[in-house]
């Protein structure tokens, strides 16, 4: 089939575009692919299902990857307030306190909005 010129009209262009979405060979390497892993995660399944130590370790192991994850986003933050605290601090005082007054109102502002949005 030759390839058509596009006009350069929405419906040309969304001809084009759909018809570019649904070339055969990607849909059936894409529905292989998922067929594949869909395989591969029933044996997996069965496999921890057979193996309740397993399962439990892989769980386990999880949780403890969840929760470090968890403690290295707190520390990350904590390290950006105590940043934040050392440049004001480093500030000469007029200049801190302008600044500080600044942060306030504008947390405040932010603070306000998403509690706004929340309810």
């Amino acid at each position: 089939m030759p390839e058509e010129s596009s006009s350069g009209e929405p419906i040309d262009l969304l001809v084009k575009s759909t018809r570019d979405l649904l070339r055969p060979e990607e849909l059936l390497r894409e529905a292989t692919r998922d067929i594949v892993k869909d395989e591969i995660r029933k044996h997996l399944e069965k496999t921890l299902h057979d193996e309740p130590k397993l399962d439990k370790a892989l769980r386990d192991a999880v949780h403890d990857l969840l929760t470090a994850r968890a403690l290295e986003y707190a520390a990350l933050l904590r390290v950006g307030t105590a940043t934040a605290r050392l440049g004001l601090a480093a500030l000469p005082s007029d200049v801190r306190h302008a600044l500080t007054k600044d942060l306030v109102e504008l947390l405040s502002k932010e603070l306000g909005q998403i509690v706004e949005r929340s309810l």
